[in-house]
């Protein structure tokens, strides 16, 4: 993946990551950034990186054929001080603790940024889903929840989709969790079926703050959607629905990609007409009037706009040096390494980072979850307006304090995310 920093050394922190990790070092580097912005101290810094609850639950499921196989599952709360911990569930054969740890510290930093009352946290299975039956991924969630089930609840831990998961896996957590509990109680999940207590406009909320983010940033130079170009990398939960809302604000979306590879049309792609075709065949190789591209060249594609929508780490020491692109929208989490991040803004390239730019997923979940707790549900115009107004409200306080500062978009986003995490471990203190 490129060469990384070190991880960060601050005096006393016994936070140590190795150096294979990628994303907890990431993260951990990131952090550290923001406390040096900061000058806090050690002991703070220490609190900072360390997670407040981590599980470890061993999954086993009775496949289809009545083969048994045991699965290992995480669940980390990172932060809790600010409300209970909120964070996706992700499926995936690459899943190990140190990812979920850099997910859920990444979580707590977000939605201090958006300013929603929630703290950070993740989990994840190990577990290729595309090898498996709908059915045995239901008996592996619910067996998953309720292994975690101390952990979890409206009050304490609300989950949602990731990758690899979706609606479907939220209403079956949420099930378990109520059967458990002897009553329906729709608020201990976000991102499910709107039959089931989800919320209007949620399956589209990180694509739109994504455009948002890249709205208000284009604007502030003096540019507007519809006259640049765009790649997304990653065609999935938010990537699809990126690339059709830059298309329909008339963007040129020249090229996307996803696991299997990537489609360009340099003209310009029908991307209805992409959405249709994957629909049909499950990628996007093999669409009409369209060159194929690789997701490494995609990355280096002349467009005006990249948006890396996939899984974190693409843009490191070695990738980040061929992006092309002026502005770089980060719609995955922790797309871009430390090394990256240094060569991009050595290179003048403007990045605007995941604890921002995708977090409209986190503000509309937290939208679900308020509705569900008054069983009383909004408008999508209601949702979608209060969205707006979330996003571009950060992002105009991420942006003034980086122009004050004369720091990056993401060190002002890290500042005022961190910040406000440690104010509240302040004014809470220290117990006992």
């Amino acid at each position: 993946m490129g060469d990384h920093p070190s991880p960060p050394t601050t005096a006393g922190t016994t936070s140590h990551v190795d150096a294979s990790s990628a994303p907890l070092a990431t993260a951990q580097q990131q952090l550290s950034r923001a406390v040096e912005i900061l000058g806090y101290d050690a002991g703070l810094h220490e609190v900072l990186a360390t997670p407040r609850r981590e599980l470890r639950v061993a999954v086993p499921l009775r496949r289809d054929d009545g083969r048994v196989q045991v699965f290992t599952g995480y669940r980390v709360q990172h932060n809790i001080s600010r409300g209970p911990g909120k964070g996706g569930l992700r499926y995936a054969p690459g899943v190990d603790i140190d990812e979920v740890r850099a997910l859920a510290m990444w979580m707590t930093w977000k939605c201090a940024v958006v300013d929603v009352p929630y703290g950070g946290a993740k989990g994840g299975v190990t577990i290729d889903p595309h090898t498996h039956s709908a059915a045995e991924l239901e008996r592996v969630t619910r067996r998953y929840t309720s292994e975690i089930m101390p952990m979890i609840g409206p009050e304490r831990d609300i989950m949602a989709p990731d990758i690899g998961t979706n609606e479907q896996t939220m209403a079956w957590v949420m099930d378990t969790y109520s059967v458990n509990r002897g009553f329906t109680i729709p608020a201990v999940t976000t991102g499910k079926p709107l039959a089931v207590g989800g919320s209007l406009g949620r399956p589209t909320a990180t694509s739109q703050g994504v455009v948002h983010t890249a709205r208000a940033t284009l604007r502030a130079e003096g540019v507007e959607l519809a006259e640049v170009s765009a790649a997304v990398q990653g065609f999935g939960k938010v990537g699809s629905h990126a690339a059709r809302l830059l298309h329909d604000a008339g963007t040129r979306v020249v090229a996307v990609s996803d696991e299997h590879g990537g489609v360009r049309r340099d003209d310009g792609l029908d991307v209805p007409a992409l959405l249709e075709h994957v629909a049909r065949t499950g990628e996007v190789a093999g669409f009409a009037d369209a060159d194929p591209v690789s997701n490494a060249d995609l990355l280096a594609l002349d467009v005006d706009l990249l948006v890396p929508a996939a899984v974190e780490g693409v843009l490191d020491g070695e990738t980040a040096g061929r992006v092309k692109a002026r502005w770089v929208v980060e719609g995955a989490n922790g797309p871009t390494t430390s090394e990256g991040d240094r060569i991009l803004a050595e290179r003048g390239v403007v990045v605007v980072p995941d604890v921002l730019a995708n977090a409209g997923g986190v503000v509309v979940s937290y939208f679900e979850w308020v509705q569900a707790n008054q069983a009383y549900w909004w408008t999508e115009q209601e949702i979608e307006e209060r969205l707006e107004r979330r996003m571009l409200a950060s992002h105009e306080a991420v942006a003034g304090l980086a122009r004050a500062e004369s720091v990056t978009l993401r060190e002002a986003a890290m500042t005022i995310g961190v910040r406000r995490v440690a104010e509240a471990h302040l004014i809470r203190g220290l117990y006992p």
